[in-house]
């Protein structure tokens, strides 16, 4: 891959408002793509690990989730957003950004921008809204 993706979940509006501030404000060179309109084949993820997570596949087909996906996305950007890309990767640190993160995860549909369809799974959703799991 001659560049680093980062996938997070289009459908929801919490997810979009904070992929939409990285491709305004974070000055990386990864794509940001929702994974529904990513090729998970391609990349080498799962519907299991985009469900889960944000992932950021890096140019040698490594893959990072979570808030080491973050923490390689701001590294990446270079310059201030460095910074805060390392310090996310510390020990102490990252012991702490996950359960932050599966926190935000889980109640992301109370976020700012968050709709009901943002706590629902992939698979209800579709039901619901049909595949592309917007109403």
């Amino acid at each position: 891959m001659d560049k680093a993706t980062f996938v997070y979940d289009g459908d929801c509006a919490f997810c979009t408002t904070c992929a939409n501030f990285i491709e305004r404000r974070v000055p990386s060179r990864a794509t940001v793509v929702p994974w529904q309109f990513a090729d998970l084949d391609r990349l080498g993820l799962s519907l299991e690990q985009v469900e889960e997570a944000v992932q950021w596949v890096g140019t040698d087909g490594s893959v990072a989730s979570g808030p080491d996906a973050i923490a390689l996305l701001l590294r990446d950007a270079g310059r201030l957003w460095e910074v805060p890309g390392r310090a996310l990767q510390l020990r102490p640190v990252g012991a702490l950004a996950w359960p932050a993160y599966r926190w935000v995860s889980r109640h992301r549909h109370m976020m700012p921008g968050g709709t009901a369809a943002c706590s629902l799974p992939q698979a209800q959703r579709e039901k619901l809204y049909g595949p592309t799991g917007r109403p």
